[in-house]
């Protein structure tokens, strides 16, 4: 999709003529997974080299940073904000005095607060720099937001673990917790831990794309920028360090609550195996009793008791009893 933007909003396009130049006031031209069709249209229009979908996602600074005749050439991985199956996905910059160039591959609610802000006249819109700046802040508050929920998502889930309490029927606190169901339970937190942290992880390869991006671009465009954008190109650094600063402390919190969700899964197999400690201790004594009393020896002084059969059968059932009285005292089960 092809859109193009000047100081005073969106610019209809439909009805220029596929090999007509575009309007001089159209300073943003935005490319939402853009066909090979607009591709080449704006190449032949600006001038300028629209970099595909596969030059984007390249890793190296070399490739992410690079200064053309013209302008700059920028990329870096941008997750898509749905928690729920967040991607990343590469977005693209080429920054010339003039224009702007966007190429990227999901909608971002970014982009279409920086047409808001345009078109309403909230915010300097007046050259190719302007735009990219607030294209740059709106992206910063988007990450700041996903981090804000993130914290909230981690708080949640830390109220789960540490008052972990499944019960077999809600509102009847001498019910126990079925096992069943708090295997569940803990399957369910660690899979929620498992999606924040995958998701921390992608939140902090965007942080990075625009650290790198930011002192890049001011440092370039120092010929053709004025003391305002400066002191805003500054504003976005220091915003984007304090966010990886915040990134930083939820993914120590990722990594602590997965430990406490180990932790009590470690201590729900302890229980399990106590249980069958106990069971098989309990067993024991009867089982001994019963083997010596089931040996064939001719010569047995309780054969030939009128009161022995009674005799064994209490012997086994004191033996197993006094285990059991033993361990509830201790506390066990």
């Amino acid at each position: 999709m092809l859109r193009l933007h000047g100081p005073e909003g969106a610019v209809d396009h439909a009805s220029l003529p596929v090999g007509g130049s575009l309007p001089a006031h159209a300073i943003w031209i935005d490319l939402n997974d853009p066909s090979v069709e607009e591709a080449e249209r704006v190449e032949a229009q600006t001038g300028l080299r629209v970099p595909s979908r596969q030059a984007l996602s390249e890793v190296e600074s070399s490739s992410r940073l690079r200064r053309l005749k013209q302008g700059l050439s920028l990329s870096t991985p941008m997750i898509t904000f749905d928690q729920a199956d967040s991607q990343l996905k590469p977005l693209g910059f080429v920054l010339t005095k003039d224009r702007l160039i966007t190429v990227r591959f999901h909608d971002l609610r970014a982009f279409a607060e920086v047409e808001k802000r345009i078109a309403t006249g909230d915010g300097p819109c007046a050259n190719s720099t302007e735009v990219f700046l607030l294209l740059m802040e709106e992206l910063v508050d988007s990450l700041a937001d996903a981090l804000e929920d993130m914290g909230a998502d981690l708080d949640a889930l830390s109220t789960r673990i540490f008052d972990f309490d499944v019960r077999a029927r809600p509102g009847r606190p001498g019910d126990k917790p079925q096992p069943r169901r708090r295997d569940l339970a803990l399957r369910r937190i660690l899979r929620g831990i498992g999606r924040r942290g995958k998701a921390l992880g992608k939140i902090r390869s965007s942080l990075l794309g625009l650290e790198r991006i930011v002192p890049f671009v001011a440092a370039e465009c120092e010929s053709f920028t004025e003391g305002e954008a400066d002191a805003r190109f500054e504003t976005i650094r220091r915003d984007i360090a304090s966010l990886d600063e915040f990134e930083t402390r939820l993914s120590e919190n990722v990594q602590f609550l997965l430990d406490a969700a180990l932790g009590l899964i470690s201590i729900e197999q302890n229980n399990v195996f106590r249980v069958l400690t106990v069971v098989s201790v309990v067993g024991v004594p009867p089982t001994l009793i019963a083997s010596m009393y089931g040996m064939n020896f001719k010569h047995m002084p309780e054969l030939d008791w009128i009161y022995g059969y009674p005799y064994g059968l209490s012997l086994i059932t004191l033996s197993a009893l006094v285990p059991i009285v033993f361990f509830k005292i201790k506390g066990w089960f």
